[in-house]
């Protein structure tokens, strides 16, 4: 598709009244429903106002207090969008790595036909790969061969240029971006949010404390908190390009600012623009960019993650909208029940 991105705002468009009221209320039933013991919504602008919202309890194994801004929340795969696609973007700015190029040019040498290694890095980005979907990293033989041998040597389960949500690409990426520049993936993310001022964010493990919210209650005496939920990134130790970042709604809301307010002729700027062109239709009017989905007309990109975090832009209007929570506290069937909050968060903004 050729669809122009989205034009930033001249000027944000505040949030009202009412519309805070509904945020409040959406985030308040949701946790009234059990669907979450808690979350914390962040609303706000690229002038610099932000407007908290909190309801329900951190844990009520662990912290019976309500969470606020400074909760750090497991954000699953809003890692992808947080971590990996900006060090992409910054990658191929820099000319270490090409978005149409095969992805093997930027991973570890590879010999023999490797099905996944010709996939180039704009359809890793896209979720239009063609790569398997499940993903059983404990299940490989790592003494063999590293892990992006093994995933680029598996056969293709659909042709590139079908969309198919998958993790695995945005593995390879983070390996890729290790790989160009000689550094760890979490290093390298560490670097690009201490520069915007993330002060909080960061790839796990973290002390269990009462900052940090537990993300899944299992039973009495398993309680899965400060470590990675995803079971892959915790097999390549806690690291990985598609989740392993904790981080709380504030800074979640410095990062929606600095990519909303980043001029289109800078680099952060201008990766946001081309990645809000729409690449692979989801649903009727719903497209995958480079990462992030598109709606709205190409009005609003948007991720969600699978604990019950989402980070929505909409740069034609100068608005974001975070949501932090621990919607799997009590099982991954609870992770639905917040979708209530979501489509308000996405109609609000």
């Amino acid at each position: 598709m050729t669809e122009a991105a989205p034009v930033p705002a001249a000027v944000p468009v505040p949030f009202t009244t009412a519309e805070v009221h509904g945020l409040r209320q959406a985030l308040e039933e949701v946790v009234a429903d059990g669907a979450t013991p808690g979350g914390v919504v962040v609303c706000g602008t690229t002038a610099g106002d932000r407007t908290v919202l909190s309801a329900g309890i951190v844990s009520p194994f662990t912290h019976q207090k309500c969470p606020d801004a400074d909760t750090v929340y497991d954000v699953a795969s809003l890692t992808k969008v947080t971590a990996t696609w900006p060090l992409v973007g910054r990658a191929v700015a820099s000319g270490l790595m090409l978005l149409d190029a095969p992805v093997r040019e930027f991973l570890p040498p590879m010999e023999g036909h490797l099905p996944g290694a010709a996939v180039s890095v704009r359809r890793l980005l896209s979720h239009t790969s063609g790569l398997r979907a499940a993903t059983r990293f404990d299940l490989y033989d790592l003494s063999a061969r590293p892990l992006h041998e093994l995933i680029c040597a598996e056969p293709l389960e659909n042709l590139p240029g079908t969309h198919r949500y998958i993790n695995r690409g945005y593995v390879l990426l983070g390996l890729a971006l290790a790989h160009v520049h000689g550094e760890p993936l979490d290093r390298l993310a560490a670097a690009f949010w201490a520069e915007l001022g993330m002060g909080e964010t960061g790839y796990g493990p973290l002390p269990q404390s009462a900052r940090v919210a537990p993300t899944e209650h299992r039973d009495a005496h398993d309680r899965l908190w400060g470590a990675v939920h995803d079971e892959n990134a915790a097999a390549m130790g806690d690291v990985a390009g598609h989740a392993g970042v904790f981080a709380p709604a504030a800074d979640l809301a410095t990062y929606a600012e600095h990519l909303l307010s980043a001029g289109p002729d800078g680099v952060l700027g201008g990766w946001l623009r081309e990645s809000l062109v729409p690449v692979a239709e989801i649903d009727p009017g719903v497209h995958r960019g480079l990462g992030w989905i598109v709606a709205a007309g190409g009005a609003v990109a948007y991720h969600h993650g699978f604990t019950g975090t989402s980070l929505y832009l909409a740069p034609t209007t100068g608005r974001y909208v975070v949501i932090t929570s621990n919607a799997i506290h009590d099982g991954a069937a609870a992770r639905t029940r917040i979708t209530p909050l979501r489509e308000r968060a996405l109609e609000t903004v």
